[in-house]
C-alpha cells in the first residue's frame, strides 16, 4: 500500500473518530414546545403564552419589547412596542439582529448567499421563571460577540432559574452598523436619536420593559441584576455609566469586560482626520464605491460633501443590511471591525473610566462583580495560523508552545488589569463597599485528535458561561470542550450559587446555600479576588494579587525569556498601545523602530 493511500486511511479514521466524539457530546434534541395555557400573561406587548421547558421552568421566548426599528426607525431610539392583537405564542427565540453568520448564529439553508443572517425586526427578549414564582430576583443577560454577532438565544436560562429560584431574562439588541452608527446626515436634534448608541438604547428599553412587566412573570422589578460577558460585560458597564439607566437595575456582574467608549470624532470622522477606519463616513465612502455611485474614495468623499443631509439619509435608509456588512472587515468569528459604544454625552458620558467610576455621583453605583478568565486570549489565538499549524483542517498543533504561553500570559494580565483591577480600585474609591472580583481558572478540557485543549484553550474567554447557566448542552455548539465530570459539575454549582446569592443580596458571600468559600469584597482582609477552580485543581480560594499596566510593563521589559527582539516589541505594543504608558521614545530605544506600532496585530 503506497504512502498516499495510508495517509487517506489515517485522515478518514480521524474524521470518523472526531465526528463520533463530537456527536456523542451533543444533547438529545428537545421536542418542539407546546403552548401551555397556564403560562398566559398580560404585558404591554399584548397577551403572551409560553411553555414548560424540560428544566421545569416556565419559558417565554421571542417577546417583543420595542417596535421594530425599521424604515424611519432605523438609527432612532427604540420605541415602546405596539400591543399585538390576539395572543403571542412565545415558543421560539426571536429573529437575531443582522450580522454575519458565525458559530453563534450559523447560516441556514435558504439564507442569503452574502453570509448575512438575521433581520432588523429583532428587538425581542426571553424569560425563564421557576414554577409558582413570586417576587423573585431578576437577572438580565446581555450577550457578547463584539457588539456585532450573537443574540439573546445564545443562552438558555431555565436551569439557572429553577435551580436558584430566579427569573432569568436574555435580550437581543441592534448590532454592528445598526446598533452603533453616527453620521451627521442622520442628526435630528433629538439627543437620544443623535447619540449613535442605538444598541445601548435597546438595552435600556429592555430594562424599562422588564421594570413594567416582569412582575406578572414572578419577578421583582425592584431587584434586577444586569450581567453579561465580553461585549455584554462592556455593555453592562455602560448601564452603570449611563444616566438613562439610573434606577432600572440594582446590581451588575461584569464578565471579561472593560470600559472605554469611543469619542464621537472617531466614530464619525474620516480616517485621515482621526476617525476610525470604519467610521460612519468611511463606511458610506466604501458603499458609494461598491454600488458604483462613486469611482473611488476621493470622489465618494466629494459626493458626501455635496449631497444634502436628507438625500444622504435617504440613501442610507434604502441600503440593505448586506450592503453594510459587505464593506466591513472581518476580524474573526463573524465579527466585524467597527467602533461601538460612543461617548456622546447623553447616553454615555464624554468622560474617562477614571472620571466616571471614581465618583459616586458620576455613575449608577450598585454592588458589582468584576472578573476575567485566566487565559482570556486563547479563544482567539487557538485558530490563528500565526500560532497554530493546521493539517487538512483536522490535525492541529502549536508552532511554539513557549511563545504561545508568553502571549497568553501578557494578554490575560492586561485584560485583568483593564477589566477588573483598575475598575475595582476606582469603584472602591467612589465609596462602593460592595465590589467583588474573581479570576476563573478552569482548564480541564479533553484532547481532540491529539490537540490538547487544556493547554491550547485552558481558561479561555467565554468558556465560563455554561458554568453559570448550568447548561453545557447549549454551549454555543462547543459542548465537546467540556468533559462533564464531577469536578465540572461541582464548580458549576458553586458559581450558580454565588451568582444567585449576589442577585438576592448584592453580596456573593458563601453562596446561596451558605456552604461555599467566603467571597470577600475588594480589599477586605487584604484580599482582592476569588479564584474559581474545581476541587481537583486548587479549588475556590481568595487571592491578594492585583495587576496594573505599570507592573505588566516592568515585567515585560525585564523578561529575559523573549528569544527575539521582535516578539518583545510586538508584545509591548499589544499590551500598552491603549494606555498612557506607551512611550514612543522608549519603544525606539528598545530597538523596536523596525516594527511600527500600526503594523502589529492584536494577537
Amino acid at each position: 500500500m503506497n504512502k498516499i493511500a495510508i495517509s487517506l486511511i489515517i485522515i478518514a479514521a480521524a474524521v470518523v473518530a472526531g465526528g463520533a466524539y463530537y456527536l456523542s457530546s451533543l444533547p438529545s434534541p428537545e421536542p418542539p414546545p407546546e403552548a401551555d395555557g397556564a403560562t398566559r400573561r398580560t404585558t404591554e406587548s399584548g397577551e403572551v403564552v409560553g411553555f414548560i421547558a424540560q428544566s421545569g421552568a416556565r419559558a417565554w421566548l421571542g417577546v417583543p419589547f420595542a417596535r421594530p426599528p425599521v424604515g424611519e426607525l432605523r438609527w432612532r431610539a427604540p420605541q415602546p412596542p405596539s400591543p399585538v392583537d390576539g395572543v403571542i405564542e412565545a415558543l421560539a427565540f426571536g429573529t437575531p439582529c443582522p450580522q454575519r453568520a458565525s458559530p453563534l448564529i450559523p447560516s441556514e439553508e435558504g439564507d442569503a448567499p452574502t453570509g448575512v443572517v438575521g433581520d432588523e425586526d429583532c428587538l425581542y427578549l426571553n424569560i425563564w421563571s421557576p414554577p409558582n414564582a413570586r417576587n423573585l430576583p431578576v437577572m438580565l443577560w446581555i450577550h457578547g460577540g463584539g457588539n456585532t454577532i450573537g443574540s439573546g438565544g445564545d443562552v438558555v436560562g431555565g436551569a439557572l432559574a429553577t435551580a436558584r429560584d430566579l427569573v432569568v431574562v436574555s435580550i437581543n439588541y441592534r448590532l454592528g452598523p445598526f446598533g452603533w452608527f453616527s453620521h451627521p446626515a442622520l442628526l435630528s436634534g433629538n439627543p437620544a436619536d443623535d447619540s449613535g448608541n442605538y444598541g445601548t438604547l435597546d438595552m435600556i428599553r429592555a430594562l424599562e420593559w422588564v421594570r413594567d412587566n416582569i412582575a406578572v412573570f414572578g419577578g421583582n422589578p425592584g431587584n434586577l441584576t444586569v450581567f453579561g460577558e465580553s461585549a455584554g460585560a462592556r455593555n453592562t458597564l455602560d448601564m452603570m455609566a449611563s444616566p438613562l439607566a439610573k434606577g432600572l437595575f440594582h446590581r451588575a456582574i461584569v464578565q471579561s469586560g472593560g470600559y472605554g467608549p469611543v469619542p464621537m470624532p472617531v466614530a464619525q470622522g474620516y480616517q485621515d482626520e482621526g476617525g476610525h477606519p470604519f467610521s460612519a463616513r468611511e463606511i458610506v465612502n466604501a458603499m458609494l464605491v461598491a454600488d458604483g455611485s462613486a469611482a473611488d474614495a476621493a470622489s465618494a468623499r466629494a459626493l458626501q460633501a455635496d449631497w444634502a443631509a436628507g438625500e444622504l439619509a435617504d440613501y442610507l435608509r434604502r441600503k440593505a443590511p448586506d450592503e453594510f456588512f459587505a464593506v466591513l472587515a472581518d476580524i474573526g468569528f463573524g465579527m466585524v471591525n467597527l467602533p461601538t459604544n460612543f461617548a456622546d454625552g447623553h447616553v454615555l458620558p464624554a468622560a474617562s473610566a477614571g472620571e466616571v467610576f471614581s465618583v459616586a455621583e458620576n455613575h449608577n453605583q450598585v454592588p458589582a462583580i468584576l472578573g476575567t478568565n485566566r487565559d482570556e486570549p486563547t479563544l482567539f489565538m487557538a485558530q490563528d495560523p500565526n500560532y497554530v499549524n493546521d493539517l487538512f483542517g483536522l490535525f492541529r498543533w502549536l508552532k511554539d508552545e513557549a511563545h504561545y504561553r508568553r502571549q497568553v500570559h501578557y494578554g490575560a494580565r492586561a485584560w485583568k488589569a483593564r477589566g477588573v483591577d483598575e475598575l475595582a480600585r476606582l469603584m472602591a474609591a467612589s465609596g462602593n463597599p460592595k465590589v467583588f472580583a474573581y479570576r476563573w481558572d478552569w482548564d480541564e478540557e479533553p484532547s481532540v485528535l491529539g490537540f490538547d485543549l487544556s493547554v491550547v484553550l485552558g481558561a479561555a474567554h467565554g468558556l465560563e458561561i455554561p458554568f453559570i447557566f448550568g447548561n453545557f448542552a447549549a454551549a454555543f455548539g462547543a459542548g465537546y470542550l467540556y468533559p462533564n465530570d464531577d469536578n465540572q459539575r461541582r464548580l458549576s454549582e458553586s458559581m450558580m450559587s454565588y451568582w444567585a446569592e449576589f442577585a438576592y443580596n448584592g453580596d456573593p458571600g458563601q453562596g446561596r446555600d451558605g456552604q461555599e468559600a467566603a467571597w470577600l469584597s475588594w480589599g477586605q482582609d487584604g484580599k482582592t479576588s476569588i479564584l474559581l477552580d474545581t476541587p481537583g485543581d486548587g479549588g475556590i480560594r481568595m487571592d491578594d494579587e492585583t495587576v496594573t499596566f505599570a507592573a505588566i510593563k516592568a515585567e515585560l521589559i525585564a523578561d529575559s525569556a523573549f528569544p527575539e527582539l521582535q516578539e518583545r516589541c510586538e508584545t509591548y505594543v499589544r499590551i500598552l498601545r491603549r494606555t498612557d504608558l506607551f512611550d514612543a521614545q522608549e519603544y525606539a530605544e528598545m530597538g523596536c523602530a523596525a516594527y511600527p506600532p500600526e503594523s502589529v496585530s492584536w494577537f
